[in-house]
């Protein structure tokens, strides 16, 4: 058992040291994305007049999303959180209709998973992934409707900038 240990360290050591030395790749979620409400799952009165979401660096290994939405009526809504990309909770400032709090982490460059919670539940969980060549993202959400069962819908965005 020991030897089988050992010997498992010895090899991955190098592994994780080559692992560490290489640079980290910059994320393609970063920048501006647009949702295109035409595919929204929702009727079309329904729908908003515009989504749009921001990913920034904020230093620190830190991350900002900043949301904004220009609802079916004309009336602005906007929130903002600022997170580590470690799982660690952080609080949404702004709109909290949705959510009160976020954690998400980034298991691959162009992938987040993102979970919200409200009132101290959770609230949704969200995967965005980057397509290949980068100017289109799929968010897919999962949560619980009304009626206790667990539902999951698909967003497409393009990027804005």
């Amino acid at each position: 058992m020991v030897r089988s240990f050992v010997a498992v360290a010895l090899i991955a050591a190098p592994l994780a040291a080559s692992a560490v030395a290489q640079p980290l790749e910059r994320s393609p979620l970063l920048g501006t994305w647009a949702v295109d409400v035409t595919r929204l799952p929702v009727p079309p009165e329904a729908r908003p007049k515009s989504v749009t979401f921001k990913f920034n660096e904020a230093g620190d290994g830190k991350w900002t999303t900043d949301v904004d939405i220009k609802a079916g009526d004309g009336s602005d809504r906007h929130s903002i959180a600022t997170f580590a990309l470690d799982g660690t909770g952080a609080v949404i400032e702004g709109d909290q209709a949705e959510a009160d709090t976020v954690a998400a982490t980034l298991p691959q460059p162009n992938v987040m998973v993102m979970e919200l919670g409200r009132g101290g539940i959770p609230a949704s969980t969200r995967v965005y992934t980057v397509a290949r060549g980068g100017q289109t993202m799929i968010e897919t959400a999962a949560y619980f409707g009304r009626d206790g069962k667990p539902v999951m819908r698909t967003n497409y965005f393009s990027r804005v900038r």
